[in-house]
């Protein structure tokens, strides 16, 4: 067997040295093969995310559908209504100075609580002058009612003894004459003139015996009326006056409130002029006005809630109790021949089912025509 010599060892050792280092660059090729891709993936931009516009595109969608949703719906039919109560205009019969106010505006009042006093000296002095009046008119009440007195009474006696005495004297005159004058002695003429003299004393002795007669009667039963019906005129003027005093002095009809004071002191008022304006706080009711539309689904009875701004929207049920057309102010004519019309519009008093010790005039009222019930 021949020996291999050196020239003939193994030809493709050479080949395969070779071999192992291309192995091994290879081997570190592959192990550095997965830092050149993270390098590579970190160069490379990433690609868009669509996230952004889907959002956006959502919020576009929720707009559209809510606007339209709103712009589709029915809007909700809401009333208006306003808190009112009954008013008084308190005015005076007479007229003067405004002499006292003792109330102020918003203060509560008593019934028959004073609110205005006038001045006015012309009737007090009227009033001075009837009792005078009265004063004379009983005086010649109690003299009638005393008779005639007695001194009166014998000085028409006497009288009435005179005459009768000059009737004595009279007639014995006259005989005399009369004897004288049928013999001659006497002319006619003083037979007529004793004639005369003896009437006129018998004439004399009749004044005189009614005047004493006058006296003993004393007043007739018209003259008594007339003076009780002077006194009765003088008590009369008496209360006419002194009713007209009363009215300078102007009270509170009833519990109330002071709205408004429309003079003040020292002020000059005529009669029938309001003076105070007066609320009763116990009759409250909020009023509305409907169309004749809505009218016709509401009568008298029907119950409801109302929300009251004024008192953080509190809602309070209200009672309707009048339904009444408005009045017209013209003449009422169809806005066309055929077709529409025009609407009436109606007044509509609702007041509270519980009393409401907050609520005050002028306030709002609101209430949802589809959720009253």
């Amino acid at each position: 067997m021949e020996t291999p010599g050196p020239d003939t060892q193994t030809p493709v050792a050479p080949a395969a040295r070779s071999a192992a280092p291309e192995t091994r660059s290879d081997a570190a090729m592959s192990r550095s093969d997965p830092v050149k891709e993270r390098s590579d993936a970190v160069k490379r931009p990433a690609p868009p995310s669509r996230l952004p516009s889907i959002i956006v595109g959502v919020v576009i969608v929720a707009v559209a559908g809510l606007s339209l949703w709103y712009l589709v719906r029915p809007q909700p039919l809401l009333v208006q209504g306003e808190v009112d109560a009954t008013r008084f205009d308190i005015a005076a019969r007479v007229d003067g100075r405004v002499a006292e106010i003792p109330v102020q505006r918003g203060q509560d009042v008593a019934a028959g609580a004073v609110l205005v006093k006038i001045d006015n000296p012309e009737t007090v002095a009227k009033h001075e002058q009837t009792l005078a009046a009265k004063i004379v008119a009983d005086a010649q009440l109690a003299n009638i009612n005393a008779g005639t007195r007695a001194e009166v009474i014998a000085a028409k006696k006497a009288a009435l003894e005179r005459a009768q005495a000059s009737v004595v004297l009279a007639q014995k005159t006259y005989d005399r004459v009369s004897q004288l004058a049928e013999r001659g002695n006497a002319p006619i003429a003083r037979l007529d003139q004793a004639t005369d003299t003896l009437h006129e004393s018998q004439r004399a002795v009749d004044q005189a015996r009614s005047a004493h007669e006058q006296a003993v009667n004393g007043y007739t039963r018209e003259e008594r009326e007339i003076a009780m019906a002077n006194v009765g005129k003088a008590l009369a003027d008496i209360k006419a006056v002194q009713s007209i005093i009363d009215q300078m002095v102007v009270y509170a009809p009833l519990a109330s409130q002071i709205y408004q004071r429309n003079v003040e002191p020292g002020e000059y008022v005529s009669p029938g002029v309001p003076l105070v304006t007066l609320i009763d706080l116990d009759d409250l009711w909020i009023h509305f006005d409907l169309r004749e539309d809505l009218v016709k689904t509401m009568k008298i009875g029907d119950r409801f809630d109302v929300r009251i701004p004024a008192l953080s929207d509190r809602r309070i049920t209200v009672e309707v109790r009048l339904i009444a057309t408005k009045g017209e102010y013209s003449s009422w004519r169809a806005t066309r021949a055929t077709g529409d019309f025009d609407l009436r519009t109606f007044s509509i008093r609702a007041y509270p089912v519980e009393k409401v010790p907050e609520l005050r005039p002028g306030m709002s009222a609101y209430l949802d025509w589809d959720r009253r019930g």
